[in-house]
């Protein structure tokens, strides 16, 4: 849209006084955010109206993605960009005497999501909106969403993140949307229900603007609320219902956990069909055009209750027979599997399950009875009984997933191929049509347009603009890897970015970090198929190697973590605490100085990888080969011109074929050579601890005091790798881990070299775009039409 300077700042005045009833001078910045933000969301609000229209007139094919996580970040600056309006504000607050920068950061960081998934979601509803398609997200809105991250003596604590403090500017609440969803009572064949505990479910939507295109679409967040016809309560049921919203991923480490997880993916999937359902049937005549006008994508196995209840929906409420309900689920669901873990891959109580949601396991039981009798001919007994919905015991969610939709997708080609030959192999076998790849991609208008804009300035100076719409554009600089200017700059934004983190770090962890240093960036969740703990060992080994040769020369580094761990995750957080004792032993060595350092930076999120990404030199993604789906970190870090340092897993891989493996540091195991230590059961990790010097030392350091403050966790590592034969081959990997860090202190000492691969990293990073992922989706999946990028 087009808005004078002038005009915006006699707008915001007038919204200053409106809300506040005072003058700009007697507000506070969290004030000054607020009516910002209500100022931008007039703005808007004709477009979200417009868009919704249209879709509504032109019976638009509508996608609904669901998620159990959404992490959108700040959405202010995220807003204005796409608004066209950015350098209009920022300069319009000058003039008024404000920084927009400090107003943006008083905006919360909304706590919707963990990690790459809650990130990828958000991604792609950015995406959506750019590409104008019809585009809906359907999630939690958590009272307090995951947990503030606190360290307490080097120890995680988590603490309510009470981010809807000062409410949520960004959000409106729609009463006569709601829906009521049961759980538990008793179910009678006609089908009726008796006795159930009804929780209301309140849609709180969200405006998702497209970039530069007048397209707002909407993502809807359920909150759980008593019914009206609740009149007479006790505290105890009100507090049940409210439990349902409250926190993202309850400990599940125990049956009430279970309950309450499998209560909170049930309420947002019943309210998600039933609000798709109703509006559906409000803007179109007969049933069966829902699989022609209605897309359901369930992003991870958490949505997947999405199938039983559309299942239900059509024969209990719109008569429809069997076959004609499951003809129709079928065309509207698409599956997204996002890992090969096994214990991510849900399970969840017959028992529990029955006890809960008795309608929706009678629909599943007949599913069940069904994909039997259909494919046991075909396929024989044995097959059909590993990948039907139920067995042993448990309804399996991934199996559920995959029989209920028409399309099932891994996230990079490696993780695909390893779904149709491991962990899905039997299904892949009765489906095989069904199974697809679409690797991951990341929103460069967030992580580099906004969170880079030293980068993205120098980019619109040598190629032009253009690429902020077209990514794949990014490509031309590849010329410019011969031009010592160009590589000078390059090199100066990094500076400036390093600058930017270090003050950071110094004004809000009292640490004093170098930036001519190497800055050595892990920044994901807490896992130990992640190996943390890989990149704590060479973090001993730099140390004991400066304490043994105090005078020789090195590369200075400062090692950067950000990760939580999941609060029942004993082992991670162990290593957390690990992380945290070295950074205080070494940082506090006067005999190490500023030759290395370690930052932890508690209570990571979109806001502080932000800050951290435009930073970094070396991209660390060590993941156990086979074990990371995709990754989606690895493309922010590489889009800022970082170079990765990686496994052979997930979409590294693929960021070494985009950008050339010579411009990245692969090492370590390859997928075959994993497999093949599980087949043959002949992995050994005391073999390389015997037969390696340094890394005996580095692992005794855990157990003989020289590390002080961990003689539990120390142990309790120590024997996770030696005692429990290191399930996930840190030891293996070692060496070959270290071979590339010293060639990377080694590299980066010649700085125009370093330069041009990291501009290789930079240039071919559009390859990883979302915009270019989700046409990907809306070609082959969701077949829903959307603007094309060249």
């Amino acid at each position: 849209m087009k808005l004078t300077c002038a005009q915006f700042k006699k707008d915001f005045l007038s919204e200053i006084e409106t809300l506040y009833s005072t003058s700009l001078s007697d507000t506070s910045t969290i004030g000054q955010f607020i009516a910002l933000g209500q100022l931008v969301r007039c703005y808007n609000s004709q477009s979200w109206t417009r868009t919704a229209k249209f879709y509504r007139d032109h019976h638009q094919k509508q996608v609904y993605y669901f998620s159990i996580e959404f992490l959108p970040g700040r959405l202010l600056a995220s807003n204005l960009l796409n608004l066209n309006l950015l350098t209009t504000v920022k300069k319009g607050l000058t003039e008024l005497g404000l920084d927009f920068e400090t107003i943006s950061q008083a905006e919360p960081d909304p706590a919707l999501g963990n990690g790459g998934l809650g990130r990828l979601a958000a991604c792609y509803m950015d995406a959506m909106a750019s590409l104008k398609i019809a585009g809906n997200g359907n999630g939690i809105r958590y009272r307090y969403g995951l947990f503030k991250q606190v360290f307490v003596d080097g120890y995680q604590v988590e603490l309510p993140d009470d981010w809807l403090h000062h409410g949520n500017v960004w959000e409106t609440r729609r009463d006569n949307k709601s829906c009521i969803v049961q759980f538990g009572g008793n179910v009678w064949l006609q089908p009726q229900s008796e006795n159930t505990e009804d929780v209301l479910a309140v849609p709180y939507d969200v405006g998702i603007v497209g970039y530069h295109n007048d397209i707002t679409n909407t993502l809807r967040l359920w909150s759980a609320e008593l019914p009206p016809s609740a009149t007479y309560s006790s505290q105890d049921q009100r507090d049940r219902i409210s439990e349902i919203t409250k926190v993202l991923y309850p400990d599940d480490s125990n049956s009430a956990g279970q309950q309450l997880r499998l209560r909170q993916e049930y309420f947002f999937s019943s309210a998600g069909v039933q609000s798709i359902v109703r509006d559906f049937c409000a803007t179109h005549h007969g049933i069966k055009l829902l699989g022609k006008k209605v897309a359901i994508h369930i992003n991870d196995t958490h949505p997947t209750l999405v199938i039983p209840e559309m299942m239900r929906l059509l024969m209990d409420e719109h008569h429809c027979s069997w076959e004609v309900a499951w003809t129709l689920t079928t065309q509207v669901m698409s599956y997204t599997n996002h890992t090969i873990l096994q214990e991510a891959l849900e399970t969840w109580p017959i028992d529990m399950f029955k006890n809960l949601l008795p309608r929706i396991y009678q629909i599943i039981a007949e599913i069940d009875r069904r994909y039997r009798e259909q494919q046991t001919p075909i396929f024989g007994k044995a097959l059909v009984d590993q990948t039907a919905p139920l067995g042993n015991g448990q309804v399996r969610m991934a199996y559920l997933a995959v029989i209920g939709s028409h399309s099932v997708n891994g996230v990079a080609p490696l993780h695909t191929e390893l779904l149709k030959t491991d962990v899905l192999r039997g299904l892949y076998q009765v489906y095989p049509e069904r199974f697809n790849n679409k690797t991951n991609g990341i929103a460069t208008r967030r992580w580099v347009q906004l969170a880079n804009q030293p980068l993205a300035q120098l980019i619109d100076q040598t190629i032009g603009s253009d690429w902020r719409r077209q990514p794949d554009l990014l490509q031309t600089l590849l010329p410019y890897q011969q031009d010592d200017h160009f590589l000078y700059q390059l090199g100066q934004v990094k500076l400036t970015n390093k600058q930017a983190l270090a003050a950071y770090v110094q004004r809000t962890m009292g640490i004093k970090i170098r930036t001519d240093a190497i800055y050595d960036v892990q920044i994901k969740r807490l896992h130990a198929y992640k190996r943390q703990l890989l990149h704590v060992f060479e973090i001993l080994r730099e140390y004991f190697a400066i304490k043994d040769h105090p005078q020789q020369p090195v590369v200075p580094r400062v090692h950067i973590f950000g990760a939580k761990a999941a609060p029942s995750y004993h082992y991670a957080k162990a290593i957390i605490k690990l992380i945290n004792v070295v950074a205080d032993m070494v940082n506090q060595d006067p005999a190490i100085g500023d030759r290395l350092k370690i930052v932890f930076i508690p209570n990571y999120g979109v806001s502080i990888a932000e800050l951290i990404i435009p930073a970094a030199d070396v991209s660390e993604q060590i993941s156990t080969a086979s074990k990371e789906a995709s990754g989606t970190s690895n493309m922010k870090l590489m889009a800022n011109g970082a170079l990765s340092l990686a496994t052979y897993d997930g979409a590294n891989i693929d960021i070494m074929q985009a950008a050339g493996a010579e411009n990245e540091y692969p090492f370590g195991l390859k997928v075959n050579e994993v497999y093949d230590y599980y087949h043959r059961g002949n992995y050994h990790a005391a073999d390389f601890y015997d037969a390696d010097p340094e890394l005996k030392r580095l692992l005794d350091s855990l157990i003989d005091g020289t590390i002080p403050g961990i003689p539990t966790v120390g142990r309790e590592i120590y024997d996770s790798l030696l005692r429990y034969n290191d399930e996930f081959f840190v030891l293996a990997d070692y060496r070959a881990y270290v071979t590339q860090q010293q060639q990377i202190s080694r590299d980066f000492q010649n700085q125009p070299t370093w330069q041009q691969r990291s501009l290789a990293n930079i240039a071919a990073s559009g390859h990883f775009a979302a915009d270019l992922a989700v046409a990907r989706y809306a070609d082959d999946i969701w077949q829903v039409p959307h603007e094309r990028l060249n």
